[in-house]
């Protein structure tokens, strides 16, 4: 992520990425199958009743399996804490090494349960400038075929799309090369396209947060990259502004870009954004944080078509205040987030 900015790379397994960096280690995702072994993932979670949230739950996260291994060391109230995060849907952040598999696994497995997958792309190239995220597709055409990719793995099922956090942004605030603008607002129009001729695929791209974006100086941006096409944008991706800061700078873009409809994520805004130390780090691992609203579609605003958790809690956004490698399952600052949630 980069400066105030705070986003995620590749989510699935125990070391799994929702907030920056390239670990690429989207391990296995199950789709069901209780084995009936107490502590095991796929015992610990059920999904959430569908009517207010029609995400899915994957019961094998990283979440639902540290419930599993707390529970077996006897550990039963750190157990409960974290149930806050493991029943609840989070998104799913793609590997580029294997998106079509990974694509056709979550949706698989969400479509099982009657319920519709989230999904991030954070692989465009060129990615998040050099910090911790950095990485990406080699070039325009291997981001080609891993969109191709994920759109094949997707086929007619349920998802939702969150396109390439902090990408656009990037584009505005001098971060990317000027020689890549082009080619960028090519490749994630040509995403939308791409996503949005599936039967069923919901298309958000990432427009910033609160703190970090100018709907004056974004809304041309967003419609050279295809938001006229897109279901709309996503906004406090990884952040921690509050739902009703995020709200209102979305209202404000909204009306900019002919009225689009947005989703806003509400994973760690419990309690807003951190106030203390660097300002360039307040985004990394901040301390005293807490969990925001669950994922629903019945939101505040007509605007709002969900809050969606989109980082995925507990994990680190970087080697920074004592955290891991980006990605990587943090069991204190979950316990931490979940300790300081109501929810």
């Amino acid at each position: 992520m980069y400066g105030s900015r705070g986003v995620g790379a590749f989510a699935g397994g125990r070391a799994s990425a929702a907030v920056l960096g390239a670990a690429l280690l989207l391990a296995g995702c199950s789709s069901g199958g209780d084995d009936g072994k107490e502590g095991s993932a796929s015992a610990v979670v059920t999904q959430q009743p569908k009517e207010a949230d029609p995400f899915w739950v994957n019961p094998d996260g990283a979440a639902a399996r540290e419930v599993g291994e707390l529970l077996g060391d006897g550990r039963k109230a750190e157990a409960q804490q974290l149930r806050k995060i493991a029943e609840q849907p989070v998104a799913e952040w793609i590997n580029p090494e294997n998106a079509e598999e990974q694509a056709r696994d979550f949706t698989e497995g969400a479509d099982k349960a009657g319920r519709r997958a989230v999904l991030v792309l954070y692989n465009i190239p060129h990615r998040d400038c050099g910090q911790y995220s950095q990485g990406g597709a080699a070039d325009g055409d291997a981001y080609r075929d891993f969109v191709d990719a994920v759109a094949e793995g997707i086929g007619d099922r349920p998802a939702t799309v969150v396109l390439e956090p902090d990408a656009v942004l990037h584009l505005v605030d001098g971060c990317t090369p000027e020689e890549f603008h082009e080619e960028r607002y090519d490749l994630l129009h040509g995403a939308v396209t791409k996503l949005k001729g599936l039967k069923d695929t919901k298309v958000y791209l990432d427009a910033g947060n609160a703190g970090w974006g100018n709907p004056d100086e974004i809304h041309e941006p967003l419609k050279r990259a295809g938001i006229e096409q897109a279901d709309g944008f996503a906004v406090n991706v990884s952040n921690f502004y509050t739902t009703e800061d995020s709200i209102a700078y979305g209202k404000e873009l909204s009306a900019k870009v002919g009225g689009k409809h947005f989703v806003v994520d509400t994973s760690r805004n419990g309690n807003g954004p951190y106030t203390g130390g660097d300002p360039d780090e307040r985004w990394c691992n901040p301390p005293g944080r807490a969990l925001g609203e669950t994922p629903t579609t019945r939101t505040s605003d007509p605007l709002v078509d969900a809050y969606l958790w989109i980082k995925r809690p507990g994990e680190s956004d970087g080697e920074c205040k004592g955290g891991p490698k980006a990605g990587e399952w943090w069991e204190d600052y979950a316990l931490g987030l979940a300790r300081a949630s109501s929810t």
